[in-house]
């Protein structure tokens, strides 16, 4: 609603409201801080977030179209499981859509400024796997495949592949501790990079192929063989 008198909004920051509402609640979904299947009504989760039920509505809609949460009539919110079938479909898209991102900026012949992000997260990832410091090297392995969308360029990509991305994420982090060391996948990202520093379109290519494969198949295996309390 306007006012008035100055013809500006009466709350100049409700989206600023929204937005905060809306990194906060996905960064819980996320860390698995909210776990699969939490469920709140709409007021429970405004005060949990002491924050009014507008913008926390708003952003559990913006959440609802990414695909993590469920909002039921009369009944809230709910975050929605992690299941085999939909990290299947997922790791499916990511695998040609990531694949073809890098073949493309092999072609670019990038230097060493635009591949910078890529290179620091993989020397984040190496030392992190030094110290056995699994979040950590998460979180650069992360920065990692959203850098390689960044340095591509295609802003429509980049907004579909994201959110593809977020619940990969999600997934992983509920299964980080139950796999072995991701010391391969660090190589993989090592040789990725160095693909693209060669400029050889092929070969980093094949090894983003290669790299989606093998990681969808040891995800897809704890979330089919054990009892999670996520599926």
């Amino acid at each position: 609603m306007m006012n008035r008198n100055s013809g500006k909004p009466e709350n100049p920051t409700k989206g600023t409201l929204v937005d905060a509402a809306y990194r906060r609640l996905k960064a819980a979904i996320l860390s698995n801080e909210l776990l699969p299947g939490f469920q709140a009504t709409e007021p429970e989760m405004a005060a949990l977030m002491e924050m009014s039920r507008t913008p926390v509505r708003e952003a559990l809609i913006r959440l609802q179209g990414e695909g993590l949460v469920d909002l039921v009539p009369r009944r809230g919110m709910r975050v929605l499981p992690v299941r085999a079938s939909d990290m299947r479909e997922i790791y499916d898209i990511l695998t040609v859509l990531e694949s073809s991102a890098a073949e493309n900026i092999a072609r670019m012949a990038p230097g060493d400024a635009e591949l910078s992000p890529l290179d620091e997260a993989t020397a984040e990832m190496e030392a992190a796997l030094e110290v056995e410091d699994l979040d950590a090297w998460a979180a650069a392995d992360d920065r990692f495949h959203r850098a390689l969308l960044e340095i591509n360029g295609n802003t429509r990509l980049i907004r579909i592949v994201s959110a593809l991305m977020d619940q990969a994420h999600r997934a992983r982090m509920v299964t980080l501790r139950m796999r072995e060391k991701p010391e391969r996948s660090t190589r993989d990202h090592r040789e990725i990079l160095m693909s693209l520093r060669a400029g050889d379109a092929a070969r980093a290519g094949a090894l983003f192929r290669e790299h989606r494969r093998r990681a969808a198949e040891e995800l897809l295996a704890i979330l089919e063989n054990y009892r999670l309390p996520v599926l």
